[in-house]
């Protein structure tokens, strides 16, 4: 038997220590991005949320109409603000709520993982090394904390199949304080939704199932009037008319080949969509699919040829593993259900809402794609294991 080579010898070395290594690695790349970015990095939707968080320490001012789907940032920025810290003070805060999301992606992989710590470290690996997540720790948008409170849900969901009442208390906190952080966070605590809604409907009683649609019916209004409120600010209509797959990007963009029919005035906001899918349904679907490749596949037309190439060679193999990983009967079903869930529901608003230049709307459910290709991963390493000879898995195993 050949002996272990030096990459795997200081593999085992290294592995007691792995957990320690993880959190010097998150060290590193946060301090890494400070210096690229100089410090609290200032792009243009951070004055609306600066102004807004101003409004809000130093007058308790909360500001009406478009601002208002954002509310969870400025009042967040406004803490720091008020205790005279800052902007650095906003990006400290930023990183350590990052820094709980981050232990909450290692410990829920490793619950789903039934305990397997390299499942656990590998997730946590991507979910810190990949850069267009961390990076966000030091701008001052809301990305950061909405991709942790991602995180964060994550993290308490695994934990509430143990039924313990402030399990289930610390879960429905992290989903309120995810729809707050942005008018789509409403995503996680819908995908929550459905894994619940999942579990009742398999379970030999129905009743508890026949009640919950039963309510979903008697509450239909109040999600209906809901989802016109979050897109009463969204002029959707204009970006469907201008065929944008990227917000106000014309070189990637649909025509249309004959004029469109266009929702009468007066139609509320989410019955314009309906309207516009029913009378225009070749031109959407064109739209549809276009702003799909343009959301999943990386390739954005301002990114480097290096960027776009570490996206093919790592996301696209991430999202097939993922897909698969969502499958696994060994993996606890509503998890998979959730996490599946916040990955699609967040591509279907895309689909009907436009993209953005950067991977700001994708970098909320990488976490989630890394987590299921992981569990993958986990599965498939666990079954080439036993199916070793047993003297070299043992060897292994000891090693």
């Amino acid at each position: 038997m050949r002996p272990p080579s030096p990459i795997r010898l200081l593999t085992l070395k290294l592995w007691p220590h792995h957990r320690a290594l993880l959190a010097g690695l998150w060290v590193l790349v946060q301090l890494f991005f400070w210096r690229k970015f100089h410090g609290p990095h200032f792009v243009n939707d951070s004055a609306r949320y600066l102004e807004y968080a101003r409004g809000i320490a130093e007058r308790g001012y909360f500001e009406p109409g478009h601002n208002l789907r954002y509310v969870l940032y400025p009042l967040f920025q406004s803490l720091w603000l008020r205790l005279g810290l800052g902007w650095p003070g906003i990006v400290a805060g930023q990183m350590a709520v990052s820094a709980l999301a981050t232990r909450a992606i290692y410990r829920g992989t490793r619950r789903l993982a039934r305990g397997g710590r390299g499942a656990a470290a590998l997730a946590t690996l991507a979910f810190i090394a990949w850069p267009d997540i961390q990076q966000f720790n030091v701008f001052l948008l809301t990305e950061s904390l909405f991709i942790s409170l991602t995180a964060l849900s994550f993290g308490a969901f695994t934990k509430v199949k143990a039924g313990q009442p402030h399990d289930w208390a610390l879960l429905l906190l992290v989903l309120a304080l995810a729809a707050l952080a942005r008018p789509n966070g409403f995503v996680v605590g819908l995908a929550a939704a459905l894994a619940g809604l999942d579990a009742l409907r398999r379970r030999p009683d129905r009743r508890p199932w026949r009640a919950a649609l039963l309510g979903l019916v008697l509450l239909a209004p109040l999600l209906w009037s809901a989802l016109n409120h979050q897109l009463a600010t969204f002029y959707l209509m204009d970006t469907y008319q201008r065929g944008e797959l990227i917000f106000r990007y014309q070189l990637w963009a649909v025509h249309q080949a004959a004029p469109l029919d266009m929702p009468p005035p007066g139609t509320g906001p989410a019955a314009r969509v309906l309207y516009f899918a029913v009378h225009n349904p070749v031109y959407l679907s064109q739209l549809m699919l276009g702003k799909l490749f343009v959301f999943v596949s990386y390739l954005k037309p301002h990114y480097s040829l290096a960027h776009r190439v570490l996206g093919v060679l790592v996301l696209w193999p991430a999202y097939f593993l993922a897909a698969r990983g969502a499958q696994r009967r060994g993996v606890w079903r509503p998890a998979r259900v959730f996490l599946a869930g916040i990955l699609l529901l967040q591509t279907a608003i895309i689909m009907l809402t436009v993209d953005d230049w950067d991977v700001r709307f994708l970098a909320p459910i990488l976490p989630v794609v890394f987590v299921l290709a992981t569990l993958e991963i986990a599965t498939w390493a666990d079954a080439r294991g036993r199916s070793m000879p047993a003297g070299r898995n043992r060897h292994n195993t000891d090693g």
